[in-house]
């Protein structure tokens, strides 16, 4: 029986030497990522560079001191002020009272009651 050739490793020799090896596409695709890379960190420079020049507050907010960082924690005998404690006796409109009522009925849930069919059906015959 005759045996195969092995394959060479490299091109067939052309005079003598091996034939120059094709450069690997991964070259191609390592370059192309370094660019990406470059840009996007030029872009994100350039945002950050934009918003250094303008201020990071919204002048419509309020200064909140009671949630700064340096506040003491709050007490269980402190009260919101007046103008935001809500006014009990405040009349309902009517187009509020129905939003407003208890719900009455079971609680939702995730988990379905025991024995109830997960198609809804209570075991009626047809």
């Amino acid at each position: 029986m005759a045996r195969a050739k092995p394959t060479p490793t490299t091109s067939p020799a052309r005079n003598g030497r091996a034939a120059p090896k094709q450069p690997s596409r991964t070259f191609g695709v390592g370059a192309l990522s370094a660019v990406a890379a470059a840009l996007g960190l030029g872009a994100a420079l350039f945002a950050v560079a934009l918003r250094k020049g303008r201020s990071l507050t919204n002048p419509a907010e309020h200064a909140a001191p009671d949630l700064a960082a340096d506040a003491p924690p709050p007490s269980a005998r402190q009260r919101a002020p007046d103008a935001f404690r809500p006014d009990p006796t405040a009349p309902v409109p009517p187009e509020l009272r129905d939003s407003l009522r208890p719900a009455i009925g079971p609680a939702p849930s995730l988990a379905a009651d025991r024995g109830s069919m997960a198609s809804g059906s209570q075991g009626t015959a047809s």
